[in-house]
C-alpha cells in the first residue's frame, strides 16, 4: 500500500468522479437506455481500476485477478469480474457503487492504521 496514494486529497477526485458517474448510470437505467448505461458503466469500470491500481503498491496498470490489493473489499475481485463481464445490467451498477462506497471506508481506516 502507497502510503502516499491512499491520502484523501489523492483519491477524494476519484470519488467526485464516481459520484457524478453513478447519477448518469442511473439515470440511463431509469430511461431505459442500456447502451448509455454500458457506456457509462464501462467508464465507472476504468475508474475504479485505476483508484485499486493507484492505492496499491503494484506496477501493473490495470488489475491482475492473481494479486492480493490491501484496499479491495472482500469478494471484491470475484465481484469486480461479474460487473466488468456484464455491464449494462442494473445489478452490475449497484455492485460497482457498493464496491465504490466499500473501498472509499476501507482507504480511510488503512490512512488512520499507516
Amino acid at each position: 500500500m502507497k502510503k502516499e496514494a491512499i491520502q484523501k486529497d489523492q483519491i477524494e477526485p476519484y470519488f467526485q468522479k464516481w459520484d457524478k458517474l453513478s447519477k448518469e448510470i442511473y439515470q440511463a437505467h431509469d430511461e431505459w437506455n442500456r447502451e448509455m448505461a454500458q457506456n457509462l458503466m464501462e467508464q465507472g469500470i476504468a475508474l475504479f481500476e485505476e483508484l485499486m491500481v493507484k492505492a496499491s503498491d503494484t506496477d501493473s496498470e490495470k488489475l491482475e485477478f492473481h494479486e492480493a490489493y490491501e484496499a479491495m473489499p472482500l469478494n471484491g475481485l470475484e465481484r469486480f469480474q461479474f460487473i466488468k463481464a456484464r455491464p449494462g445490467q442494473y445489478a452490475c451498477y449497484v455492485q460497482l457503487d457498493e464496491l465504490f462506497k466499500e473501498v472509499k471506508k476501507r482507504l480511510a481506516r488503512l490512512r488512520v492504521q499507516k
